[in-house]
């Protein structure tokens, strides 16, 4: 039987709720598909540790991380807790120490999910987002001066390599080469910025000389966001920088009804160090506790990371199952139902049970 060993880190807010979640349905799918099984140990990493020792995770903590097969992560960020603190030293320190420098995100709209547009729109929308993830503009490049003085100053350097850019280009058209479209669109700002961004085109048009199958266009980000809710039939595979993807990803997850619904994948490509999956709805303190978060995105997340692991069959029987619930619920609140996440995550394991026994 495959063995894999995951990382869980459910972090703050709904992040521990979702997670559990999430490890109650890769329990289902490993028990009734019976040729793999997960692994997985839990990490108390996230604010609470920092309230009781000033760290969001252990020193060795990305060393420690390095020693399994992949990071199941759920959410990280409090009220009481500056954002820069809870960001830098968990997510992006384990992103970043651990090269995972290709985040993607998937969009479309599931059966049973009405998102905000028309749904002659809404159906259109079958996106992969590749987001830049190691640098640009949160390469953490900068510093303050002259603290309360009236002429403190604070910047924020965006850092862009010709290496960094060519390695998530050729990611990006790598998958665009394997989706039916063979398309890919470029987001780009360097008409304003007439520098790093400049840099980033140029690489681009580089890598892309070496596709010349896809589908190629480009688009400025602010035109790009406009697009998305215009016309998103247009896009398929869209490659941005951290800071443009980051947005866009969001307003992506929005537009199927919930960010609750987004998933995510922060991959270190080459496979020397394990890539870490994660829904993208943040931590959530308002229904923290509550007992009623979406499990979706963590569901989606899971099938991404089955995937990732080699486990093909598993992830699409839990894409399967997703799209069964999602078509006939329950629902949790934020996509229009009064299911608390318990009922939710147990449909799914039903739906599970049912498609692994129609297919033996």
């Amino acid at each position: 039987m495959r063995k894999h060993r995951i990382a869980a880190i459910g972090g703050d807010g709904i992040g521990p709720e979702v997670v559990s979640a999430g490890l109650d349905v890769l329990a289902a799918l490993s028990e009734n598909l019976g040729d793999f099984q997960i692994e997985a140990e839990s990490f108390d990493w996230g604010s609470e540790l920092y309230r009781n020792t000033g760290q969001m995770m252990p020193a060795d903590g990305v060393e420690t991380l390095r020693g399994f097969d992949a990071i199941f992560f759920g959410a990280v960020g409090a009220p009481d807790i500056a954002d820069h603190i809870t960001l830098w030293e968990l997510r992006l320190a384990i992103c970043q120490g651990l090269d995972q420098y290709a985040n993607v995100r998937p969009t479309r709209l599931l059966p049973g999910m009405r998102g905000p547009l028309l749904p002659e729109l809404g159906s259109q929308i079958d996106w992969v987002i590749v987001r830049e993830n190691s640098e640009g503009e949160y390469a953490g490049v900068g510093g303050r001066a002259h603290a309360a003085l009236p002429l403190e100053l604070a910047m924020d350097v965006s850092v862009f390599t010709r290496a960094g850019i060519e390695r998530i280009a050729r990611h990006a058209c790598d998958l665009a080469m394997k989706r039916p479209r063979k398309r890919l669109t470029v987001v780009t700002k360097s008409n304003a910025q007439r520098h790093g961004m400049v840099l980033w085109d140029q690489v681009c048009r580089k890598v892309l000389a070496d596709y010349p199958e896809l589908d190629t266009d480009w688009m400025l980000v602010d035109a790009m966001a406009a697009k998305m809710v215009t016309t998103p039939g247009r896009y398929d595979t869209i490659l941005a920088t951290n800071l443009h993807a980051d947005i866009l990803s969001d307003l992506a997850s929005a537009l199927t009804g919930s960010l609750g619904n987004g998933a995510t994948a922060n991959l270190n490509p080459t496979g020397e160090a394990p890539s870490m999956f994660e829904p993208i709805h943040g931590s959530a303190f308002d229904i923290t506790g509550k007992g009623i978060s979406n499990p979706i995105g963590a569901f989606w997340t899971a099938s991404m990371m089955l995937d990732h692991l080699g486990e093909t069959a598993a992830a699409a029987v839990l894409m399967e199952a997703v799209g069964s619930v999602c078509q006939s619920g329950p629902h949790t609140p934020d996509m229009g139902g009064q299911a608390n996440t318990a009922a939710v995550t147990q449909a799914v394991v039903e739906s599970i049970r049912e498609i692994v026994r129609s297919k033996t």
